[in-house]
């Protein structure tokens, strides 16, 4: 006993060597490294809902904390400074919601930047700098949309745009690869995500890519007359169904499994996943977005409904227009005006295992007193002072017209 404790003494020492022998590589990083004498900026390319990470690759020894700073375009005297000023801020991703600011979606921790579901918003130049205004190390981010972002089903025989060659720049899609089957033991789907670029010896000298002459569509590298095409270009995204075993669990020993096996039968439903549930009510009507545990937009993400599978091929946004349950780009499973009919639980998918369950409850929602603050009442008002303008309108353009024929058209009388 005495030895093994021992022994554990000894590997809890180890493991707080290597931890500092990672901590003292990391600080040793920007001792090899020495920062540019002329600012450059490094492309990199995202799609719509992503979360990315920017590290700040160089810095000057002495300097314990860096600030982030954010500018739209080269130039402007517009900066946002991204710190608090007295540390690293800390966010919530839990609590992220779609289109809010960058400043309550970004994260700094060891030196780098994170951004929470980005949006197209935030394309622009991100410097990792002091709070003093010295500049250390840039990015060129081109966040690109998926509002018409084309869909290709391979099983269906769908195939990707074609590459745009012109005189001056040409314009291609890069995929990333395949993510893992999103579900295991039955049939699943993969995605591969494409992302709009450009090649042209006419691109700006103080933007670094991986390639020579090609970056991303919505970069500021590009010319102007060149971005118009760019902008015609869309992100792409490829599905295809994929088949993949489920991982073997460990077996406990014969006499624990036989024990395990009587009390797992004891209250228990054995047609349910055994995941973690949450439960939760929805007033009917209302619009509700389900996120998946610990899934970020670039996972192999699926959903199922009870024992339905919503694949993408069906339910995945824009494959037809009018859809109530859809499943967008960064994974999150939108169900808009909430029926009765949706109650069930809603399982989760991530990397090819089921993670979560969500079990939703439909209620009645009591009637309230409308306030001329509520987005309906706005609306409603705003519709019927728009009809009641157009029916004036036609109105007098009638009555106008009725005038004129009267005075002009009618034949004088004898």
């Amino acid at each position: 006993m005495v030895m093994r404790l021992l022994g554990a003494a000894v590997l809890l020492c180890l493991v707080d060597v290597l931890h500092a022998f990672v901590i003292e590589e990391k600080g040793d990083v920007f001792k090899r490294m020495a920062c540019p004498s002329f600012l450059m900026f490094d492309n990199a390319a995202y799609l719509a809902d992503m979360t990315f990470e920017l590290p700040c690759n160089c810095k000057p020894e002495e300097v314990s904390s860096v600030v982030w700073y954010f500018q739209k375009n080269m130039g402007s005297h517009k900066t946002t400074v991204l710190t608090d000023f007295a540390g690293t801020v800390v966010v919530d991703s839990g609590h992220i919601h779609a289109g809010s600011d960058v400043l309550k979606r970004f994260s700094i921790r060891m030196f780098s930047l994170i951004v929470f579901r980005a949006q197209v918003m935030d394309s622009g130049h991100y410097l990792c700098g002091t709070k003093k205004g010295d500049f250390f190390y840039g990015y060129d981010v081109d966040v690109q949309p998926t509002k018409h972002i084309t869909v290709a089903f391979v099983d269906r025989g769908q195939h990707i745009q074609d590459d745009y060659t012109g005189k001056l720049f040409s314009l291609f899609t890069t995929f990333w690869d395949w993510t893992r089957c999103d579900r295991c033991g039955v049939r699943g789907e993969q995605r591969r995500i494409g992302l709009c670029y450009v090649q042209s010896d006419q691109l700006h000298p103080r933007y670094r890519a991986a390639v020579p002459n090609v970056t991303s569509c919505g970069s500021r590298a590009v010319p102007t007359h060149f971005q118009r095409p760019g902008r015609l270009r869309r992100p792409e995204v490829a599905i295809r169904s994929c088949l993949a075993p489920c991982p073997k669990e460990e077996v406990p020993e014969e006499g624990v499994q036989a024990i395990s096996n009587v009390i797992s039968k004891l209250g228990e439903k054995p047609w349910l996943p055994h995941v973690p549930t949450q439960f939760h009510k929805q007033p009917i009507g209302s619009d509700l977005i389900i996120m998946c545990p610990g899934a970020r937009p670039e996972h192999a993400v699926a959903w199922d409904k009870d024992t339905i599978r919503l694949y993408r091929s069906r339910y995945l946004v824009g494959v037809n227009k009018s859809m109530r349950v859809f499943i967008d780009h960064g994974n999150h499973l939108h169900i808009q005006r909430v029926r009765v009919s949706d109650r069930g639980t809603y399982f989760c998918w991530r990397e090819g295992k089921m993670v979560a369950g969500f079990r939703l409850s439909v209620m009645y929602q009591h009637r309230r007193r409308r306030t001329l603050n509520d987005p309906e009442t706005i609306y409603a008002v705003k519709a019927i002072g728009t009809s009641y303008v157009l029916i004036s309108i036609v109105f007098i353009i009638i009555h106008v017209c009725r005038c004129c024929w009267r005075v002009f058209g009618c034949p004088a009388r004898t």
